[in-house]
């Protein structure tokens, strides 16, 4: 299995390539915000461990491995990014929550969460009353900073 570092990566040119229908050693460092250095000493480990083809100034593409875990990890990071905003997670918390949390979960947590999202999918008045509760919650608490602020 990749390192995190090496699954950003593959994250990353899998969705530049399905995108733009290239990835270059430019575009992956723009989009990481790292040096073009870096990239370049990640793509050849990426080659050498035979997730992409790398030719220096030619540019690179993806093996059937590359491809295969590069989707992975791109439906995963939009699986963990649904279910965050399924239970309420603000907007402005979610790439930063996201880009935290899916290299410590397990590919069986992330099982479990897709089986969460569905079932929320196809049970939406569940989901209501998720959001229901979280909205009591919330009101308790206002109620009870309220007099601190006074």
């Amino acid at each position: 299995m990749p390192t995190p570092s090496m699954e950003d990566y593959l994250e990353q040119i899998y969705s530049l390539i399905e995108g733009k229908g290239y990835a270059r050693v430019s575009d992956i460092a723009e989009a990481l915000n790292v040096h073009p250095s870096s990239v370049t000493k990640m793509v050849q480990k990426l080659d050498e461990n035979k997730y992409l083809v790398y030719e220096k100034y030619r540019g690179l593409i993806l093996t059937a491995k590359g491809k295969k875990i590069g989707k992975r990890l791109v439906d995963r990071h939009t699986l963990l990014e649904s279910f965050l905003k399924m239970i309420g997670v603000g907007e402005e918390n979610i790439y930063e929550d996201v880009e935290g949390i899916e290299h410590h979960l397990s590919w069986d947590s992330i099982t479990c969460i897709e089986y969460l999202v569905e079932y929320f999918e196809q049970n939406p008045e569940r989901l209501k009353e998720l959001w229901a509760l979280k909205e009591e919650d919330e009101k308790e608490d206002k109620a009870f900073k309220a007099p601190e602020q006074s």
